[in-house]
């Protein structure tokens, strides 16, 4: 069991939780998960809690391999309205804010975030580490090798659970001695990772234990999915449901997902297998 403050809510990490994916952005890897305008994402928002999520996971940038960048200015524009709708509308919702810009977590988190989610660990933006802690947030610390535009150009592991768990014994320490007190470690599926990388992460994805940290599994729709499948994001549920439960039963504690239905009866079928 773990606990993560959240702005002075405690959220318990007892059992598997869903977090739900809202982007606010147009050009996504998969077109259902776009709200660009407000309603549409309150209506998401709603849609998702009333289905169980226990976060949503709010952004406004692409990170999908190739995606061209924009900057901290532009997604502000894009994300901090809807966040503070999201906020005001539904109060005791968990929010993240998905952002490597410390200007975005700090205004997000002031507008009604309560997590910050980092797909660079602090690579990307040198302050955010010591932004994060200032915030007193939880902190998403995700694994990527190289950048969003370029992690897909022949990545290179000779072991790669390996390298990511000592990736992330390296950068526990960092967010400690930067005074990060709730880490939530990602072991950042596709994040320049080929296929094969992927699966053996899932394979071996109980080795992140030895951490001790909440474990967020990311593998909603992606490529690694579909592309296996033969088909596309659109028709990638059901690969995701499977690959979410190997991922639970591999130890995953939060299921970051476009499909919040879905992956709750995914945890409470897992559940119920677990204590038979």
């Amino acid at each position: 069991m773990f606990t993560l403050n959240c702005k002075g809510r405690l959220l318990v990490v007892d059992k598997p939780r869903v977090m739900g994916i809202i982007n606010c952005t147009p050009d996504s890897f998969y077109e259902g998960s776009r709200f660009l305008q407000k309603d549409d994402a309150l209506r998401e928002a709603e849609k998702m809690l009333t289905e169980g999520a226990t976060l949503l996971d709010i952004g406004a940038q692409s990170t999908r391999p190739g995606s061209p960048r924009i900057g901290a200015e532009e997604e502000l524009k894009r994300v901090i309205d809807i966040i503070g709708s999201i906020h005001t509308h539904f109060p005791e919702a968990i929010l993240s804010i998905d952002t490597y810009f410390s200007q975005v977590a700090a205004e997000a988190v002031q507008a009604g975030a309560s997590i910050i989610n980092d797909i660079s660990a602090g690579s990307m933006d040198e302050e955010m580490l010591t932004i994060a802690a200032k915030l007193n947030t939880p902190y998403i610390c995700m694994h990527m090798k190289g950048e969003p535009s370029t992690m897909h150009q022949d990545p290179q592991y000779d072991d790669v659970t390996k390298e990511v768990l000592e990736f992330f014994i390296h950068k526990l320490e960092q967010c400690r001695q930067a005074g990060i007190e709730d880490i939530i470690i990602d072991p950042g599926f596709g994040f320049g990772k080929t296929i094969q990388h992927n699966f053996r992460l899932l394979k071996e994805l109980a080795a992140f234990s030895i951490l001790r940290k909440p474990l967020l599994l990311g593998l909603s729709r992606k490529s690694t999915i579909y592309r296996t499948l033969g088909g596309t994001a659109e028709e990638a549920l059901n690969g995701t449901t499977v690959l979410n439960t190997i991922g639970l039963i591999n130890g995953a504690q939060i299921l970051r997902v476009h499909d919040v239905k879905e992956a709750v009866e995914t945890i409470k079928l897992f559940e119920a297998y677990r204590i038979a």
